[in-house]
């Protein structure tokens, strides 16, 4: 069984970084794919996409230090449905990605004109 996603896409806030007890970083990413497309009448159509992505450990790290609202990003990893309660006690469930890789594709906030930054992540993608 293959449970695999590659997204490209823009950030829609500055990521959203918490720790565990233990101390290990949570990233939570809101981010949007964008597909644009001309119909018969030559008409310009765009439609975005919303995803919610969770990085941990040192890549969420990275997330906090490195992207910003608007970051370009390769993201890979697996589709999870997760159940939680609200405060009324309602079961609550959400769909996200839980990152595998990271990849920035653009700069990274902060980075002087002309300086690469590329924080090391697990590996590189498949591209």
């Amino acid at each position: 069984m293959l449970n695999q996603v590659q997204l490209i896409g823009n950030l829609g806030s500055d990521p959203e970084i918490r720790y565990t007890p233990s101390g290990e970083a949570i990233a939570n990413l809101s981010m949007a794919t964008t597909e644009t497309w001309k119909d018969k009448a030559g008409e310009k159509h765009e439609a975005t996409e919303w995803h919610r992505v969770v990085f941990f450990g040192k890549q969420a790290e990275i997330c906090g230090e490195y992207l910003k609202k608007g970051a370009l990003v390769f993201v890979q990893g697996q589709i999870r449905t997760r159940k939680w309660q609200d405060k009324d006690g309602q079961d609550r469930y959400t769909t996200e990605i839980r990152g595998d890789i990271l990849k920035m594709l653009g700069k990274p906030n902060g980075a002087k004109k002309g300086e690469e930054v590329q924080p090391s992540t697990d590996q590189d993608p498949p591209f």
